[in-house]
C-alpha cells in the first residue's frame, strides 16, 4: 500500500498517519451508519441537507476560492463574516491552509511543488494528498508564498486560530441539532444525513477539482496545462469545473467564460452585489479571452467571436 504512494518519478512522502486512519476510518463509519439509519428520514432532512451542501459549498468556492485566494472581488463584513460561517460547514482544512496550499497549486501547477500534483494520479490528486506528509518542495514553495492579505486581517486572524471550534460548531454540532431540534428528527438519522452524506458529498465533490478536472476534458484557452473544462465537475460543484478557463484567467469572479446556470457560486456573488454586500467584481473580457484561445487553445469553440483587430489586454471591473 505504501508502494502504491509514489509517483513515476520516484518522489515519495511519508505517510501521515493520523490523516490517514481518520480519513478511512471516517468513510468507513459513514458508510455503516447510513446503511443503517440514514432511513427512513423527514422530507425536512432531505432538504436541509441539500440546502447544507449548497452553503457549504459556496463558502469554499466564493469564499476561500474566489475571495480570500484569488481577490476576485471584494466582500463588506457582513458578506464576509457569511462566508466564513458557511466555509466552516464544509469541515475542510484551516482557511489559512486552504489559500496558501491553492495559491501553491495555481502557481506551481502539476510539477512537484503541488500540493496535488496530478501527474502522481488521480488518487493521490483527490485525496492521498491529504493523507501523505508534504513533500520538500511543496514545503519550500509555501514558505515564499505572500500571504500577508490573510496575516494582517484581524477578523480572519481571530477565525483562524479559532477554526476548530467554529469548524466543530458549523459543520457538526448545528446541522445535526437543527434537525433534531425543529422538525424532530430522530438523532442517528440526523448524524447520517449532515456528518455523513452531506458533507462527504460535499467534500468529495470539492476535491474533483483537483482530480477529475486535471485529467478529463477540453483545452479551448490553453492546452498547454493540464487542467481542463470538465462539466461534471461544475455541476457537482456548483461552478468550478471550467478549470482550464479558471487557470488561464484566476482572477476572473465567475471562474469561467460565462454564467452557467449551475454557477451556483457566480449567482450568489452576483446577488451580493445587489444588495451592497460585494463589489469590484473582477472579470476577463471578451478580447482576453478570445486572443489567448487563439494562441493555444486546443481549437474548440469559445463563447466571444470577435473581430481580430479588436483587442484589449486588461481586465475589467464591474459590479
Amino acid at each position: 500500500m505504501i508502494r502504491a504512494f509514489e509517483n513515476s518519478l520516484g518522489i515519495r512522502n511519508d505517510i501521515k498517519w493520523n490523516n490517514f486512519i481518520l480519513i478511512t476510518l471516517y468513510h468507513i463509519i459513514g458508510v455503516y451508519w447510513c446503511y443503517h439509519y440514514a432511513f427512513p428520514a423527514k422530507w425536512q432532512t432531505l432538504i436541509f441537507a441539500a440546502i447544507m451542501y449548497i452553503g457549504s459549498g459556496f463558502g469554499v468556492t466564493g469564499g476561500a476560492h474566489r475571495l480570500w485566494t484569488h481577490r476576485a472581488y471584494k466582500a463588506k463584513r457582513p458578506l464576509q463574516l457569511f462566508l466564513l460561517m458557511c466555509f466552516s460547514s464544509a469541515g475542510q482544512n484551516s482557511l489559512y491552509q486552504w489559500v496558501r496550499d491553492h495559491r501553491i497549486h495555481h502557481k506551481y501547477s502539476d510539477t512537484d511543488a503541488d500540493p496535488h500534483n496530478a501527474n502522481r494520479g488521480l488518487f493521490f490528486s483527490h485525496i492521498g494528498w491529504l493523507m501523505l506528509k508534504k513533500n520538500d518542495q511543496v514545503k519550500q514553495a509555501g514558505k515564499l508564498i505572500d500571504m500577508s492579505d490573510i496575516e494582517s486581517d484581524p477578523v480572519l486572524k481571530f477565525y483562524n486560530k479559532h477554526f476548530n471550534y467554529f469548524k466543530l460548531i458549523f459543520c457538526y454540532i448545528l446541522p445535526t441539532m437543527t434537525g433534531i431540534w425543529l422538525w424532530g428528527e430522530n438523532w442517528k438519522c440526523a448524524v447520517a444525513w449532515q456528518c455523513f452524506i452531506r458533507y462527504l458529498s460535499a467534500f468529495h465533490s470539492e476535491l474533483t477539482v483537483n482530480s477529475l478536472a486535471h485529467a478529463f476534458g477540453y483545452k479551448p484557452y490553453n492546452k498547454t496545462i493540464m487542467p481542463a473544462e470538465n462539466r461534471f465537475v461544475a455541476t457537482c460543484t456548483l461552478g468550478e469545473g471550467w478549470h482550464n478557463y479558471h487557470h488561464a484567467f484566476p482572477f476572473d469572479y465567475k471562474a469561467a467564460e460565462h454564467f452557467d446556470f449551475l454557477n451556483f457560486g457566480t449567482f450568489f456573488i452576483r446577488f451580493f452585489v445587489r444588495i451592497g454586500w460585494a463589489y469590484g467584481l473582477r472579470e476577463a473580457t471578451p478580447e482576453m479571452i478570445n486572443s489567448l484561445a487563439e494562441r493555444i487553445g486546443d481549437g474548440t469553440p469559445v463563447h466571444f467571436p470577435l473581430d481580430p483587430k479588436d483587442r484589449r489586454t486588461n481586465d475589467r471591473i464591474v459590479g
